[in-house]
């Protein structure tokens, strides 16, 4: 299966309190079982989310083809999605480069290994 990777970035609340929180809240133990499965069955193949400080960076891959607005928008209608999206909210803040319609600001690649060595 051929997938295509999207890179995003979104800040959390500068509030030590907020962002362990919100750690906790992505632990397997620990996040609404109904957000994971709603994800996949979105048609998201895989996503990570890593932290530096209180700047967040998701990796989302995706099936080829498929595009992330469409597939976000699907999941954001599913059982406990747009609750769930409420709730995060109050950890996060958008990034001033983030286009008007964009919560997470898609990130613009800039080097691919595997495109250098073809």
């Amino acid at each position: 299966m051929q997938t295509q990777r999207t890179c995003l970035a979104l800040d959390l609340k500068d509030n030590d309190e907020l962002i362990a929180q919100y750690e906790h809240f992505h632990q397997p133990e620990h996040i609404w079982p109904e957000i994971p499965k709603g994800i996949r069955a979105g048609g998201i193949v895989d996503m990570q989310i890593y932290r530096l400080r209180t700047r967040l960076f998701m990796i989302v891959e995706t099936e080829e083809g498929i595009d992330l607005n469409t597939a976000f928008e699907a999941i954001g209608k599913m059982p406990l999605q747009a609750e769930w999206a409420a709730f995060m909210e109050g950890f996060q803040q958008r990034l001033a480069e983030a286009k008007p319609h964009e919560h997470w600001a898609e990130m613009k690649p800039v080097f691919m290994l595997n495109d250098c060595l073809k």
